[in-house]
């Protein structure tokens, strides 16, 4: 007997399983129990009598950095289809086919997962066209500290995980490309871009996949040193900030490149944005960090359960901030410049934009130009999107 059937305990049930029918019956619950394909149940009850799913992003829901967020499907947060090929598998189920299904992809509910975005399509007669900025926090970091070889490497070819491993390692940029001699390094290069722009160590490499993607436990420190040695610029301004917040509390304003000014105003802490917009942080307060010999920042946000909870900050993370609010404020001014131009957009998705165009209307490349256009408020930031068009939403 069993008091629950919940993902926790379907593992422990199926190692006491004493024969193949409860053990298949178990597989078939956790897999029908996963979270992923429940997204389906959330489209059809979010489904309009216009046969669209509205209210799909919460305009500043992030309240830190101001981006939307997710709701009710949660767009943000789709599992990647990873499957050969999407088409034929989507008309498989569309038909019914589930045993030919089965036979060609193996688990129904784990092709029904990887399905989820394909369940998004395009009007009637139109096509979406789906356009995201390359690596857009990556080049917003660089140019807010100033890291001048990477800012080079995005005016140029843009490798930045190859450019990232030979800064770090010495080797030279072809030699780390795909198929090269020095390719093993690629990985390396990526992960640290991913994980150490915000002062993030041995935790944040491993979060970000290093383990998974091969890389030795004990070689984390090393890769987390290189990196840092690599981009002083980016290490100087993460403390920078950090001593303008601080100061700023303590009744000294401040200014940084790029027009970042810090300031203290009826109990926030703000911090402006190239863009001119604010970040706020509410009743800052200075703590005494014994570990660290220094006092650190800390202000009142929500915490589990939407109780008010004080929280701790430091230079990485209010560089995180500050990198993803600027990020943000870019795909703001991207979609406002395309629906100027007649872009018809239903959803967005981190960097990515989403038009439902008619077929001979719009085109990829316009998309990628308006996109990529120098934005007033950010002279120097260089921008570049990439995409593709098709007949359902997917992850190229």
């Amino acid at each position: 007997m069993t008091d629950s059937l919940d993902k926790e305990a379907i593992p422990s049930l199926l190692a006491a399983a004493q024969d193949d029918t409860t053990r298949r019956v178990l597989t078939l619950r956790q897999e029908m129990g996963k979270v992923s394909v429940k997204k389906y149940e959330a489209m059809a009850r979010g489904l309009c009598r216009d046969g669209r799913v509205h209210n799909l992003l919460q305009f500043y829901g992030a309240g830190r950095t101001g981006r939307w967020a997710g709701r009710l499907v949660q767009v943000q947060n789709l599992p990647q289809n990873k499957l050969p090929d999407l088409k034929t598998a989507r008309d498989l189920v569309r038909n019914g086919e589930f045993d030919l299904l089965e036979l060609a992809y193996g688990s129904p509910p784990f092709v029904l997962s990887q399905l989820i975005r394909t369940a998004f399509i395009p009007d009637q007669g139109c096509r979406f066209i789906v356009c995201d900025y390359s690596a857009i926090e990556a080049r917003v970091l660089a140019w807010l500290a100033g890291e001048k070889w990477v800012l080079q490497e995005f005016y140029g070819d843009g490798l930045i995980y190859e450019a990232t491993a030979s800064m770090m390692f010495h080797v030279p940029k072809d030699d780390i490309k795909k198929g090269g001699p020095r390719a093993d390094l690629r990985s390396k290069g990526k992960v640290a871009t991913l994980a150490c722009g915000y002062q993030g160590s041995t935790g944040a490499l491993i979060q970000m996949g290093a383990l998974k993607s091969g890389i030795p436990e004990d070689e984390l420190p090393g890769i987390v040193r290189r990196w840092r040695k690599a981009n002083q610029n980016i290490v100087s301004f993460w403390y920078e900030v950090e001593e303008a917040a601080i100061g700023a509390v303590q009744g000294r304003p401040a200014t940084l490149d790029h027009g970042i000014h810090f300031e203290c105003e009826a109990g926030y802490l703000f911090i402006t944005l190239p863009s001119g917009r604010r970040l706020a942080y509410y009743r800052p307060e200075l703590k005494p960090e014994p570990q660290f010999e220094k006092l650190g920042l800390t202000y009142l946000g929500t915490g589990q359960n939407k109780q008010w909870v004080r929280q701790k900050s430091y230079g990485g993370k209010l560089v995180e901030n500050i990198t993803q609010a600027t990020a943000r404020d870019c795909l703001r001014d991207a979609m406002t410049a395309l629906e100027a131009a007649g872009y018809r957009i239903v959803f967005h998705v981190h960097d990515e934009v989403i038009a439902d165009m008619p077929k001979g209307t719009g085109s990829l490349d316009e998309m990628k130009e308006i996109m990529g256009r120098p934005l007033p408020w950010a002279p120097g930031l260089p921008l570049r999107a990439a995409g593709f068009e098709a007949g359902f939403y997917m992850k190229d």
